[in-house]
């Protein structure tokens, strides 16, 4: 797959045939090369027709085969991939997705005895799809303990195992025996397993009258976070109401939270070809189980991801306005109009979504974002203010807002409601990285508090040492506080960690002047320059480009002595 998705750039050069170029013409080659290159950037729509044109004149052609298989299983287009992929498997009975293609329409008919005497499933994870969906399959067949005896053969193999505790559990929880569940499914591996997991012993738990320790697992494991089903589970079990169990209802979810586990072994990742095959599972899992929604969200990021905006905004549009996730499903809407260059149409979104979620911080939040990217940080403050009206009492997740609310004000150039808001934000998380480094940061650049500032900055430092714009911080304060032979370890560890970064890069030019080393200043000033993005300049008021370049011509003292700041604390012999 990585090799089929390699950019095909070279070939075009080679013949001289570009995409508009290709699509002009009856070669076939032509539109097979198109089809590669929209692919290998993740344009699925115009991949597949460039593909399908091809594959018009010559059916047989295995490439071709692959080209629009890949193209409809990524668009989830799972019907239209169905005769494909049997071609596919004619041509070669290992053709990894193919064979899951068809193991999803089977689940989907409920066609479960063909599933337990298929022969195995060749696919790009090995025999884990094929175990855990015969295991689910002798269910439906009607042999409860062929399944299970099936799922202990993959529990027995010791890099399988969680995955086959997991759903050995969801299989007698789905039969009534949710105390078997429990003792299968446990603590330990209900972590392992992530969300998923710990969504299912929760519920589990529930049936078993342990609402309490369901509650206590739920507000660990879901703190600060403010999706609507989260609340409204912890509010049912505060309640003393039993968790209806329906994290699976059947054997086909059953087989559908197959693709979902796998889906989720690849979200981990982050690669890019991790990402496709994510994406992938999450459309299988999506079309053996329209219900879930949590898919198709899923599937709603990674297009996202990609890059693929318009795919993105209309797999959320998707969502039923029904379903609980709906409010999330919108929120992440109007983040991807946003990224797409679309603030306008982000806000209309999300002030649609106030008037109907009026108790949402989430909503306000998130509009206050967008507010502040566009630099509009008197909108961002009344949002956030709106935020933190909606918000609980008690809710863990007002820091938050307290601490946007104070980046806010900071920019406006209001310190005083600044540093009241941070500390707000610092007293809910006395020790959380972004607070400390924003707060030590603003007061280093404005020159007060200056040890407290360095203490701050140190914890954040301890908190998140691989940040390279937390240790910039820590360099810059000892800078600030004439401590240049200190500076200069961190500022170096810094651009060690973000090498491309224009300010760290700065700021480490400057801490070598102070200590004498000019030339290396002088380089990484350039450094700094070469890095710079001018939209980005725009929104960061760390980076002054005419004073970088100033001190390229005159160098840091005298652009210190023209501002009438004091000059460097340097001995003139060592200068």
């Amino acid at each position: 797959m990585l090799k089929f998705l390699q950019f095909c750039v070279l070939s075009l050069a080679i013949l001289n045939v570009s995409c508009a170029t290709a699509a002009a013409t009856d070669n076939p080659y032509g539109d097979y090369l198109a089809g590669r290159h929209a692919l290998s950037n993740y344009d699925f729509d115009v991949a597949a027709s460039f593909f399908e044109k091809a594959l018009a004149t010559d059916q047989d052609n295995p490439d071709f085969l692959h080209g629009v298989f890949m193209s409809l299983l990524a668009l989830g287009k799972i019907d239209r991939a169905l005769p494909i992929s049997k071609r596919l498997l004619d041509i070669n009975e290992s053709y990894g997705f193919a064979s899951l293609v068809i193991l999803a329409h089977r689940t989907k008919k409920e066609d479960f005895e063909e599933i337990v005497s298929n022969p195995e499933i060749e696919s790009p994870q090995g025999q884990l799809p094929d175990q855990l969906a015969r295991a689910w399959a002798q269910i439906g067949a009607g042999s409860v303990t062929d399944s299970l005896n099936a799922f202990n053969d993959v529990i027995a193999q010791n890099n399988l195992s969680a995955f086959g505790r997991y759903h050995k559990a969801l299989a007698l929880a789905l039969v009534g025996d949710v105390e078997r569940a429990e003792e299968v499914l446990g603590d330990r591996q209900a972590r392992a397993m992530g969300h998923r997991g710990v969504a299912a012993r929760i519920k589990i738990l529930s049936q078993l009258d342990r609402n309490s320790d369901a509650l206590t697992l739920a507000e660990e494991f879901y703190k600060g976070v403010d999706s609507t089903h989260v609340i409204n589970m912890m509010r049912d079990l505060r309640e003393g109401k039993k968790l209806p169990f329906k994290h699976i209802e059947s054997v086909r979810d059953g087989i559908a939270e197959v693709f979902v586990s796998l889906a989720s072994i690849y979200r981990q990742a982050g690669d890019q070809e991790s990402k496709f095959h994510s994406l992938a599972f999450n459309q299988l899992a999506y079309f053996v189980r329209p219900s879930y929604v949590e898919s198709l969200i899923l599937i709603a990021d990674i297009f996202q991801e990609l890059k693929q905006f318009d795919l993105s905004i209309a797999t959320y549009k998707l969502v039923p306005e029904s379903h609980p996730e709906f409010l999330s499903a919108e929120l992440g809407r109007a983040n991807v109009l946003n990224e797409n260059g679309k603030p306008d149409a982000a806000i209309e979104v999300l002030e649609q979504l106030a008037q109907r979620f009026t108790n949402s911080p989430m909503v306000y939040t998130t509009l206050g974002g967008i507010y502040r990217q566009m630099l509009n940080y008197e909108e961002a403050v009344t949002a956030y203010k709106q935020a933190l009206e909606t918000s609980a009492a008690t809710s863990s997740s007002k820091w938050y807002a307290y601490f946007v609310l104070g980046i806010s004000h900071e920019r406006l150039d209001q310190w005083p409601e600044a540093e009241e808001n941070f500390r707000r934000a610092l007293a809910i998380h006395p020790e959380e990285p972004r607070i400390l480094n924003y707060l030590g940061y603003s007061m280093v650049e404005k020159k007060i508090n200056l040890e407290e500032a360095l203490e701050m900055i140190q914890l954040a430092v301890e908190r998140q040492p691989d940040s390279g714009y937390i240790v910039d911080s820590l360099g810059w304060v000892l800078y600030r506080l004439n401590r240049y032979e200190e500076s200069v370890v961190h500022m170096e560890r810094a651009v060690e960690l973000d090498p491309t970064d224009p300010t760290i890069n700065d700021h480490l030019g400057d801490v070598y002047w102070a200590i004498g080393r000019y030339r290396e200043a002088e380089f990484q000033w350039r450094r700094a320059l070469s890095y710079a993005d001018p939209e980005e300049v725009e929104r960061d008021d760390d980076l002054d480009l005419d004073r970088i370049r100033r001190k390229l011509i005159v160098g840091l003292d005298v652009v210190l002595e023209e501002e009438g700041a004091p000059p460097l604390a340097v001995a003139d012999d060592n200068r």
